[in-house]
């Protein structure tokens, strides 16, 4: 193949993946009130998100759903991953199917699943019954890359730390953490990423009362692409990129 080839096929393959978000990006600084047409550059859209409680309280929403379930989630799957990797145990193998399992189910089987346990325990849908979706479809991530780190890492230098007189709450903070730090940080910061972003799931757990950011720009789409709805995805879009470089700055650390 050619060089110039190999150019068209790479700006291709970029064009079909970030045009669309780069128009969006674009038009969210369209002065015009429809999107078929650009005016003028304007910053108007963004400050009316700014002037929008409902959108705002929604937003804050999504944040404090997201930072509790990922936290929630990454002790859980910390835990989980730890006494699987140290520990041998009948069921050890089934354990790792139902986690992948749980990652790889569609959405929509998730989040109806999900809701018929709620009705079942008698759950109201709303915050609580949010975060504990949240945190169930983000945990299997979670043990998925600590358990990746922990098995990377060479045991003798624990023994070798037991070897020198180290105890093992010293072993456990001082050898076993700074090594999984990575993992456990990149987990974090995906838990933080897949609850921010979740509609599917999050559609069917959640109640009237309690609104999230994703499920309000669906309900603004119905309506029709404003610049408005460009603007607040356009900011969803930078934070998820951020977490996103920064999950993936960490990871290439834990193949170091």
């Amino acid at each position: 193949m050619t060089r110039w080839l190999k150019i068209s096929w790479v700006s291709a393959v970029f064009t079909f993946l970030y045009g669309p978000l780069l128009v969006l990006m674009v038009f969210s600084f369209n002065q015009a009130r429809y999107t078929t047409s650009w005016q003028e550059f304007s910053l108007k859209w963004y400050m009316r998100l700014l002037d929008n409680p409902q959108l705002l309280d929604a937003f804050f929403n999504s944040l404090t759903v997201a930072l509790i379930s990922s936290m929630v989630a990454t002790a859980l799957g910390t835990l989980g991953a730890f006494a699987v990797s140290r520990y041998r145990f009948a069921g050890r193998k089934l354990f790792f199917g139902l986690v992948y399992s749980v990652m790889m189910s569609p959405d929509i089987v998730m989040g109806i699943s999900l809701l018929m346990l709620f009705v079942l325990a008698g759950l109201t849908p709303g915050f609580l019954t949010l975060l504990i979706a949240h945190v169930t479809f983000c945990l299997p991530f979670v043990i998925v890359l600590v358990h990746a780190r922990i098995s990377g890492f060479d045991p003798a230098v624990v023994d070798a730390a037991r070897d020198l007189g180290a105890r093992e709450h010293e072993v456990f903070y001082k050898i076993i953490v700074p090594m999984i730090l990575p993992a456990v940080l990149a987990g974090w910061l995906l838990s933080f990423t897949l609850s921010l972003d979740d509609v599917i799931i999050s559609f069917f757990v959640t109640g009237p009362g309690f609104e999230i950011l994703p499920l309000k720009i669906y309900s603004m789409v119905k309506l029709g692409v404003t610049p408005e709805v460009n603007a607040l995805c356009t900011v969803l879009f930078l934070l998820t990129l951020a977490a996103v470089s920064a999950a993936h700055v960490l990871t290439k650390e834990i193949k170091r």
